[in-house]
């Protein structure tokens, strides 16, 4: 299966969409991007690569993931019909392992006999893991201390599957730092290293890279919806931290009339000091490689982020994000920690399907948009995983 259509929401040569993308990075990364790009550019027009990397994901992770018509959960919001596109259904539990396979081919075709990444809830963490044992790869995930705390199940995930975790103290010891410390790895071992970035952030040209792995999940979900409707969903909706399961779905949409949403975490609401909601109340600023909106001080100093789901708490997020709220193509929205958690409780009782606290935040919107559009209408939730991993911190949440 070859993937060489260029979408509407394609960078330029240097990765920018408009002011946001680009590479911001030290003189010794510059050669290592270059040779990933030029890599990436002719993998992307190979037939060979695709359908290697198609049949790995339909024999071994699980695709096509189910589109699920959720008609209790429907009922109880009342108004247009909520269909989920089933990532949590995908081995792993969730979507990063499109992205974790696509990459490590990519680092097989550079020989680089090393892969590296980071790690917030550890979904990224587990799938990288998972993809370097198919491959026979050494890996090591980098993950905020907070965050192995908060998610010690996929900790030990990892290192079932022979992954070596590297905890990092430093700052609010979450996503933000674990990324600081994996570009610090790769600077050091740029020949032998692949760092497999998990979401759509970062230097040129891994936004695009990304996306284009996750991209799968429009495409899929986009031609499961039209069999089984006869039409377009009227909006798409899709959490954001770094946003890569968002622009997966948003990007078979682009070009069509369908409303596209994403949900921020709003943490302790949006009006308090704690929250990630980088769109909605960032200003534009670089990080980890690339501008993009940032939560940062007046002095432009990056400030910490907070949601109870530890995939959403970054305080930038893609510059493809960045350029779609400026375009107006994508409203961005927000879910409050309370919201989520009311949201993982009722998809849990009406569908018995427990899903991740990221997706919470996606559905906590889902339900208010079915009542806003109305009976005759259809929305489309991207699930992005599943919530095995959150029972605990809910459990503490809800005092179950």
């Amino acid at each position: 299966m070859q993937r060489s259509t260029i979408t509407a929401s394609e960078p330029d040569e240097t990765g920018h969409w408009g002011k946001f993308g680009g590479r911001y990075v030290p003189e010794t990364l510059v050669a290592p991007l270059d040779e990933l790009t030029k890599e990436f550019t002719r993998a992307r027009r190979d037939v060979d690569f695709w359908r290697e990397l198609e049949q790995l994901l339909r024999d071994y992770c699980g695709r096509p993931t189910p589109l699920f018509h959720a008609q209790r959960l429907t009922a109880h919001a009342g108004g247009a019909q909520i269909y989920l596109k089933r990532e949590d259904l995908l081995h792993t539990g969730a979507h990063k392992i499109n992205n974790a396979m696509g990459q490590a081919l990519l680092a097989r075709r550079m020989g680089k006999r090393r892969i590296i990444a980071e790690t917030g809830a550890g979904q990224h963490g587990v799938a990288t893991a998972t993809a370097a044992a198919w491959f026979g790869i050494p890996c090591v995930v980098y993950m905020g201390l907070e965050d192995t705390r908060r998610q010690a199940l996929n900790v030990a995930r990892m290192k079932l599957l022979g992954a070596e975790v590297r905890p990092v103290a430093a700052g609010s010891c979450t996503l933000k730092d674990a990324i600081n410390e994996a570009f610090r790895d790769w600077v050091q071992n740029v020949e032998t290293t692949h760092y497999v970035i998990g979401s759509v952030v970062g230097p040129h040209p891994f936004p695009t890279l990304v996306a284009e792995f996750q991209r799968v999940i429009g495409d899929e979900a986009k031609s499961q919806f039209e069999r089984a409707t006869g039409t377009l969903p009227d909006a798409v909706v899709a959490c954001v931290g770094g946003g890569s399961n968002a622009i997966g779905i948003f990007r078979a949409f682009f070009d069509e009339q369908v409303r596209l949403y994403g949900v921020e975490a709003a943490g302790d609401g949006l009006n308090s000091a704690r929250h990630a909601a980088t769109l909605s109340r960032g200003e534009p600023g670089v990080l980890h490689g690339a501008r993009s909106y940032l939560l940062q001080d007046a002095s432009g100093q990056v400030q910490e982020a907070h949601s109870i789901s530890a995939g959403l708490d970054y305080p930038g997020v893609g510059p493809e994000h960045s350029w779609l709220k400026d375009s107006g193509r994508v409203r961005y929205l927000a879910a409050s920690d309370a919201e989520a958690l009311e949201a993982f409780s009722l998809l849990s009782r009406t569908e018995g399907i427990i899903p991740a606290l990221e997706s919470s935040h996606a559905l906590a919107r889902a339900k208010d948009l079915a009542r806003e559009l109305g009976p005759g209408h259809n929305v489309l939730v991207n699930l992005s995983g599943r919530g095995d991993k959150d029972v605990e911190i809910v459990a503490r949440a809800m005092n179950l």
